[in-house]
């Protein structure tokens, strides 16, 4: 009888894993998609070493299933489908964890190997159908299931361990139960090289340890238990991921300074030492019959053989591939990439508030790097030692969330708190911060989304309720297909299952409960988030809605019940309880299929490739963050697209690193020629030059300011206040000479600009600071002497263009940096449309593929970053119209107006570029209809935002107000008053007043 219940709960699990991995198939991404996915794709397809801490065991597993692709442009649909495969694997052990669970409420606690009647059965699988399914299709957890990201390995970490450990306490006084808790220590290795977010399982497991081997658990012994395994959380945390590879750096720094030994030699020692230290260990229990001494060394061993996969950082970064982040090759830059610490550190329990005012600077822990001796002998020699601020004691408080003094954090704090800039927050206000917005608008949010309902993809989006009417509704939300209301279904569902198991077997409730907890609001204090964020962040907290999906499933015995009072006959029950419960899921999919079905969506590749087709052979393109960047990357190392194009971040040229790596060849490209050796821009050293004016200066050659730099002159040099000299610069008039005749030669200027070339460019820097990589693109156009294309591209504000912005010519999605001036630069415009070449990129070489097909659901980022084709394609039609090219002119506009329509991607301010073509064209008509349809749905969008609190809608508010300025331009344009009229209006009405 046992064996026909296994049966069906594995036939029932097997039946949930199909429908779970058919949906994602079916939802798949078939390519690159856009932030991180690209760097992922690539650093598996080619074992690379991406961002810290890197995510090796993900690595690893992508580049197996990347072997079966059939061709490299099939690697990216292979490795989304490596998510898809884990996510369908988590839906499973969830599926088997719920009715473990739910054995033990119908069963009323009976152990696992008491046989379910036929209709017991059903109730269990039918609450195991129930929650898996609902999980499947919540909004987070499928929004990672069909793209190449981390989040769906990890919560399959987090599924097996905690199924590990129902498999493990269902059969704890069983001989060799200790197995279960070694595969579990195994597992959390592994979940190491993925995300450090399982961890947080712990303690919730530690208490179900606890309540199974202690015959009448108490609160202390429960708090005890909690304490001993969050101690465990913060070993593996602290004491292994970091601290075995510091103490092995301290060995290495040790024996070859001090001992004279060559490099690696500490490294050795100390695994030597370790191994040995653990086989003392297993000598010391086996002697002494201490079996939880020797299940504990074995767990540890097993942590350690899973974590062994990030053994493949170094190795990799030893080889110097074509992305090596940080360039982790020996043990201290290892642990630095551990660490993160390229990414700062934020306060948790005790720190300063954001207007608190540095008292001193101390020097922190040294930064080594690799030397030699005047004998020749290997040795570390210290390269910086980090400056740490401090603070006094009145400008800190306890559990410090208004910390950032960053201009943008400040203002978002007032929005969310009405604190004042000038004054110290009170714990008051601090921790209306922490409620309001770290956990409501941060976690409760999200939470919200995924079992009640979501208002649209627009970041800061809302909850959807039951009744929402879409009355006074823009169109952009109105008609948003990422407006889904599950109309608190499984929310409702996922209290009632909560309640039932808390009132008939209140130590698992507990387990689930803390495990929703550390998974969801712990994550909320451990990341003490900032009031601005570049993305919705709903995918950290998908292990805590993994647990209020086990609530969803139990919700369905309750269900039975509660129905127990309107239906009397149990055969009747039992069906109608699981098809009520049914309606869940099934409203989850078919709310969210549209806007979580990414099939036939090529966006991000086409973006990326389209970039790279922007630009000359051989050529140095500079991109200013994630979306302009990763796919970019995985073009390609993947697809081997343009493997000539140098491509370089723009914030990563801050970093030594970096910049030493630009100086290397990578793919088919050549290194960068920089006159700048590695002492002058190694971390700690020209971090940023202050400018200093000094009045005697006038103007400042950008070759001599090199060398000056070079020498670390003092002409340059400046105290700062902790006694640290810097460089700085005198004047924010620089100018770089050039040989004209040489320029001519290269044949690089186009025929129609040639008399624009200028014998010496000048410009003006900022007059606040120059940063390390403005620094370096200086070294870069004095140094290359204009042998190698250098392009920027159009992603990079106006104000990190270094002020070359007349000196820029667009050819794409990037401009091109050439000694040639126009006089007669637009206002408002940035450089000089090279018109043959533009409209060659974008009439002949771009891709646009299925932007203009009806159904391919195109979430914000992509809306927002494909608006960049229109920008060119307007710019495009207004040079070719002030050239009296009116044919050419007609020809842009209709391709663009093809390509990206409105029912695909919906029209935005860069439209509004189009209007006076389009009427000098003899087009009134359509042009009118064009200003005012994007009237109309700006007023609707600024009535709609503007309602809401100060802030949360501050981008959208700002692109709102950024179509009146280009409709009002357009109005002015055509001479068109009553429309001019109508703009200012409501500008007026809706512009902010300082």
């Amino acid at each position: 009888m046992l064996k026909s219940y296994k049966k069906a709960n594995n036939l029932a699990g097997a039946l949930v894993f199909g429908l779970a991995l058919t949906t994602y198939l079916l939802t798949l991404e078939p390519t690159v998609s856009f932030w991180d996915c690209g760097e992922f794709i690539a650093s598996a397809n080619k074992l690379l070493v991406p961002h810290p801490p890197g995510a090796p065991t993900f690595l690893l597993l992508g580049r197996l299933v990347s072997l079966l692709a059939g061709s490299p442009a099939q690697v990216a649909a292979w490795v989304n489908g490596l998510s898809a495969l884990s996510s369908s694997f988590t839906v499973l052990f969830l599926f088997w964890t719920i009715t473990m669970l739910a054995h033990k409420l119908v069963l009323r606690g009976a152990d696992y190997t008491q046989q379910p009647t036929a209709s017991q059965t059903l109730q269990i699988l039918g609450a195991g159908l129930v929650g898996a399914l609902a999980f499947t299709f919540s909004d987070s957890f499928w929004f990672n299931a069909v793209e190449a990201e981390v989040y769906a390995m990890s919560s399959l970490c987090t599924a097996v361990v905690v199924w590990l450990m129902l498999k493990w306490e269902s059969r704890a006084t069983e001989p060799d139960s200790d197995k279960w808790l070694i595969l579990i220590a195994y597992v959390i290795g592994l979940s190491i090289g993925v995300h450090l977010l399982n961890l947080l399982a712990l303690p919730a497991l530690g208490l179900l340890y606890y309540f199974r081997k202690t015959a009448r658990p108490t609160t202390r012994g429960s708090l005890l238990a909690l304490g001993l395994s969050g101690a465990l959380v913060l070993a593996i945390l602290l004491g292994i991921i970091p601290g075995l590879p510091s103490v092995a750096g301290d060995f290495e720094v040790f024996f070859v300074n001090s001992v004279g030994l060559p490099f690696n030699s500490g490294v050795v020692l100390f695994l030597l030492l370790l191994v040995g230290s653990i086989g003392a260990g297993f000598w010391l229990a086996r002697r002494t019959g201490r079996v939880r001494l020797h299940t504990a060394l074995l767990s540890l061993v097993f942590i350690l053989i899973g974590y062994s996969t990030y053994l493949i950082v170094p190795i990799r970064s030893g080889f110097n591939p074509a992305l090596d982040e940080n360039n982790p090759e020996d043990v201290l830059s290892f642990v630095s990439y551990l660490k993160r610490e390229q990414y700062g550190s934020r306060p948790l329990l005790y720190g300063p508030q954001f207007n608190a005012q540095p008292v001193d600077q101390q020097q922190g822990a040294p930064r080594y790097e690799r030397s030699h001796d005047a004998q020749g002998h290997d040795t570390y020699v210290v390269a910086e030692r980090r400056l740490e601020t401090t603070y006094s004691d009145q400008d800190k408080m306890l559990l410090p969330r208004l910390y950032s003094n960053q201009p943008g954090h400040v203002r978002a704090y007032q929005n969310w708190v009405n604190v004042q800039p000038d004054q110290k927050p009170t714990m008051a206000q601090n921790l209306a911060f922490l409620v309001n917005y770290q956990l409501g608008h941060m976690y409760w949010r999200y939470f919200l989304w995924n079992f009640v309902g979501r208002e649209s993809d627009v970041q800061q989006a809302g909850v959807l309720w039951p009744g929402s009417s879409k009355n006074g509704l823009p169109a952009e939300l109105a008609n948003n297909p990422a407006r889904n209301n599950f109309y608190a279904l499984p929310l409702v569902l996922g209290l009632l299952g909560l309640f039932f198991q808390v009132k008939r077997d209140g130590r698992n409730a507990l387990v689930v409960g803390l495990l929703f907890v550390l998974t969801g609001l712990a994550i909320v204090l451990y990341l003490n988030q900032p009031p601005t964020e570049p993305r919705e962040r709903d995918y950290t907290f998908a292990g805590s809605f993994y647990a209020f999906a086990i609530w969803i499933g139990l919700g369905v015995l309750a269900l039975h019940e509660l129905l127990r009072y309107a239906l009397r006959p149990e055969r009747l029950r039992l069906v109608v309880a699981p098809l009520l419960a049914l309606a869940v899921p099934a409203i989850m999919a078919t709310q969210g299929w549209d806007d979580h079905n990414r099939s036939n969506r090529y966006a991000a590749l086409d973006w990326a490739k389209n970039m790279l087709r922007s630009v000359a052979p051989n050529a140095i393109l500079i991109t200013y963050a994630d979306n302009d960047t990763f796919p970019l990357w995985y073009a390609q190392n993947v697809e081997n697209f343009r493997p000539d194009v140098r491509v370089a971040v723009l914030s990563y040229l801050n970093t030594d690193w970096y910049v030493d790596q630009m100086k290397q060849p990578a793919n088919q490209s050549k290194p960068w020629p920089l006159s700048l050796a590695h002492k002058d821009y190694s971390q700690g050293t020209n971090d940023y030059l202050p400018y200093v004016e000094n009045p005697a200066v006038s103007a400042l050659n950008v070759k001599e300011f090199l060398q000056l730099v070079k020498q670390n002159s003092p002409l340059l040099q400046v105290q700062t206040q902790s006694g640290k000299s810097l460089l700085s610069y005198p004047t924010t008039n620089f100018y770089l000479d050039v040989d004209t005749a040489a320029v001519r030669r290269l044949g690089i200027i186009p025929k129609a600009r040639k008399q624009q070339v200028v014998a010496r460019m000048s410009w003006q820097a900022s007059k606040e600071a120059l940063e390390k990589n403005t620094l370096v693109i200086l070294d870069l156009l004095a140094t290359n002497d204009w042998q190698r294309p250098v392009y920027l591209s159009t992603s990079i504000p106006e104000q990190d263009y270094a002020g070359l912005d007349q000196y820029l010519q667009l050819e794409g999605l990037a401009y091109r940096v050439l000694p040639a001036q126009n006089p007669q630069v637009q206002p408002r415009e940035v450089g000089t449309v090279s018109t043959e070449l533009l409209f060659d990129s974008l009439m002949r070489k771009f891709s646009y593929r299925n932007l203009n097909r009806p159904g391919v659901y195109y979430d914000e980022t992509i809306r927002r970053t494909t608006g960049q084709y229109r920008e060119q394609f307007a710019r495009l039609s207004q040079a070719y119209l002030r050239a009296g090219e009116t044919a050419k002119a007609r020809q842009v506009v209709e391709h663009c107006l093809r390509v990206m329509p409105d029912d695909t991607i919906p029209f935005d301010y860069n439209n509004a570029d189009l209007i006076a073509p389009l009427v000098k064209l003899g087009q009134q008509k359509r042009a009118h209809a064009l200003f005012d349809l994007l009237t109309d749905r700006t007023q609707q969008s600024l009535a709609y935002y503007s309602q809401h609190e100060p802030g949360v809608f501050e981008r959208e508010i700002g692109v709102n107000l950024l179509t009146l300025q280009h409709l009002y331009q357009a109005a002015a344009d055509t001479n068109d008053r009553a429309r001019a009229a109508r703009v200012a209006a409501l500008a007026e009405q809706y512009y902010p007043r300082s």
